[in-house]
């Protein structure tokens, strides 16, 4: 199972429309299926459970979209600072060589790791439907990428690659490094500057989840797009970023 040629191009598109149908949620209009959002259903879920007050659920439940967002911004911001935000942000494939340090040393794909965490965080924000929607479909998109990536890679890299994927998991973390360091050096603030969009979306859930409303975070993660926009004109192209 991988993405086309076409699907790689426009990855960041095919995201943006995804979420958008999860917030949107069409099919609700239609059916009536959810009258709260995933944030209050999970803290009702919790306080039926007898395990919270509702309060306190909701504050539990806003925490860990809290701690889902912010691993994402750290995991993606930790790979891109190690393959260039240049690359990140490319519409070609690029398999000059192997990247094998920092999280690439505990596994393959950690963008995809992080934007799928990221997932769970907006997910709290839209309506049960819409938060299942938004995972399965975002899940596969990923799952196609990563094939596609890997076939390119195999064929681009050959046995050395062959070796890497042997030794390093593809999506779930190693807790220890499963490889040696090439001694390759981050670049922390272009890692920062890539990723800036997943920054803004932990200081709308950590700086406005506080006031218990979704929409106002919703407000904020678009306030983010629009910023990771102008920033990525400051983003080195990837022949730049090699250099």
């Amino acid at each position: 199972m991988k993405a086309t040629a076409f699907e790689f191009r426009f990855r960041f598109l095919i995201h943006t429309v995804l979420y958008v149908l999860g917030f949107v949620m069409p099919w609700n209009k239609w059916l009536h299926l959810d009258t709260v959002r995933t944030w209050q259903w999970l803290a009702s879920m919790l306080t039926r459970a007898g395990w919270l007050g509702f309060s306190a659920a909701t504050v539990a439940v806003l925490v860990v979209g809290i701690l889902f967002a912010l691993s994402a911004a750290l995991l993606r911001t930790w790979a891109a600072a190690y393959l260039s935000s240049g690359v990140v942000y490319d519409s070609e494939m690029h398999g000059a060589q192997i990247v094998a340090d920092g999280p690439y040393r505990h596994m393959r794909n950690p963008l995809y790791l992080g934007t799928f965490l990221h997932t769970f965080a907006l997910a709290l924000l839209t309506m049960p439907s819409g938060a299942l929607f938004m995972l399965v479909t975002i899940g596969l998109v990923e799952l196609r990428l990563i094939g596609a990536e890997e076939v390119f890679l195999r064929e681009k890299l050959g046995e050395p690659y062959r070796e890497y994927c042997a030794r390093v998991p593809r999506i779930v973390p190693s807790l220890r490094p499963r490889i040696e360091g090439s001694g390759a050096k981050p670049s922390w603030g272009m890692g920062v500057l890539g990723e800036i969009y997943m920054w803004g979306v932990v200081i709308s859930f950590a700086g406005l989840g506080w006031m218990y409303n979704a929409v106002l975070i919703l407000q904020g993660v678009v306030v983010s797009v629009g910023v990771s926009l102008i920033a990525r004109a400051f983003v080195p192209k990837p022949q730049e970023a090699r250099s």
